[in-house]
């Protein structure tokens, strides 16, 4: 493969050494050192100018770059870790970028690195789109398959620059889902080609293609893996004399599939606050039903090819058994709970064309489930979907 991919390795794997081997006593003025400027900051008194932009800042036209840094400065992101939020943490002098996934226990996080370089993409990095922003573009690459752990300790120097929506927050972690899985797209290997692909039958997402062999992204996520596992081992290394004493801390690994096939995915993927919240229920599912209609649904033949964006054709209708609507104020376990009692797949939502509020299930067995719909207080109307909706 003979592929120029941007920026080239050699200036990717310098800037990561150059500002590990900056010594944390060094003058502002030191050469080699590199300063960034972040959004509401300013360089320090008496700092020297840098010979050149560095290599992210090239990355983006320059006006198009400050435009996306006043805007996340602008919106000033509070400072509180939670999932789905886009911190920058200094390492060793290098700037890293992290997508917090999930608390693990006490102060400690997982999440996985976030980058910014995404010609060297591959089908496990997520790339963030314009629905995602603001957020600061050296980070607007997930590396689902670089998984970290680290606590928000005061070396960090943590910011939060940037935060995406539950949606996204469970499409990333399908991605990952699959990287764990050791998953076989049925797409040809291509460095530096973007496009959008589906996940899980529910989502899709702006992604590479898999690695081929002799493939340069392989030496990329190399790369990029170390710098994790320094990340992760510094973090969690005891201090004091509790160091040579203690094992060395186990590194981050991915969270065990979960069981009750397609809907058990998604409800890990959409689970880290619980879906207590009646916005996020409607959301959640919303997404779910709406992905499923434009994907094929389960029950489709898998279908991974690259697609690149334009408007799909209307997949036939799924065929359904039962029609439904919610009450207001419903929460998503509530109807998660009902939903399984009766065995039930949705196939249809409000965000059909046509779907005027009403849910559209298959179930097993459709006069059973309809008389435990319609004696459920969380149920406006029910009836068999070859009637008039409810």
């Amino acid at each position: 493969m003979t592929h120029d991919l941007w920026p080239p390795l050699s200036v990717i794997r310098h800037a990561l050494e150059t500002g590990a081997a900056v010594p944390d006593d060094a003058p502002d003025s030191a050469p080699g050192t590199a300063t960034v400027a972040m959004p509401g900051t300013s360089p320090p008194t008496g700092a020297a100018p840098a010979p050149a932009p560095a290599a992210s800042d090239l990355l983006l036209p320059l006006v198009e770059l400050a435009r996306r840094r006043e805007a996340v400065a602008q919106r000033a992101f509070p400072a509180r870790w939670a999932p789905g939020r886009l911190v920058s943490v200094v390492h060793e002098g290098r700037l890293l970028g992290v997508l917090l996934d999930r608390c693990i226990q006490g102060d400690l996080w997982q999440g996985w690195m976030a980058t910014g370089e995404a010609d060297w993409a591959s089908a496990f990095d997520v790339l963030l789109e314009p629905d995602d922003e603001p957020f600061e573009p050296m980070f607007g690459m997930i590396q689902a398959w670089n998984v970290l752990t680290l606590a928000p300790t005061p070396q960090l120097c943590a910011r939060v620059l940037g935060e995406v929506s539950a949606t996204r927050l469970a499409a990333i972690r399908a991605v990952h889902d699959e990287w764990a899985a050791h998953a076989s797209l049925a797409i040809a290997p291509e460095p530096g080609r973007i496009a959008l692909r589906g996940v899980g039958g529910v989502f899709s997402v702006l992604s590479g293609t898999p690695l081929g062999p002799q493939d340069p992204r392989a030496d990329y996520q190399e790369l990029y893996r170390d710098v994790g596992l320094q990340l992760g081992k510094a973090l969690t290394r005891p201090q004091g004399d509790e160091a040579s004493s203690s094992p060395a801390p186990s590194p981050a690994r991915p969270q065990p599939r979960p069981e009750g096939g397609w809907w058990g995915s998604i409800r890990r993927w959409f689970s880290a606050e619980g879906w207590t919240r009646p916005a996020f229920a409607v959301l959640a599912l919303f997404v779910v039903v709406q992905n499923v209609g434009l994907l094929g649904g389960r029950g489709a033949p898998e279908e991974d090819e690259v697609r690149f964006r334009d408007v799909p054709a209307a997949p036939a209708p799924a065929r359904a058994d039962l029609v439904m609507r919610w009450k207001a104020g419903v929460r998503m376990d509530e109807a998660d709970r009902l939903l399984q009692s009766i065995s039930a797949d949705v196939v249809g939502g409000p965000g059909d064309p046509g779907g005027n509020g009403v849910w559209r299930l298959r179930v097993p067995e459709p006069v059973d489930a309809l008389a435990v719909l319609a004696a459920s207080p969380l149920v406006e109307s029910a009836g068999p979907a070859g009637e008039q909706r409810p």
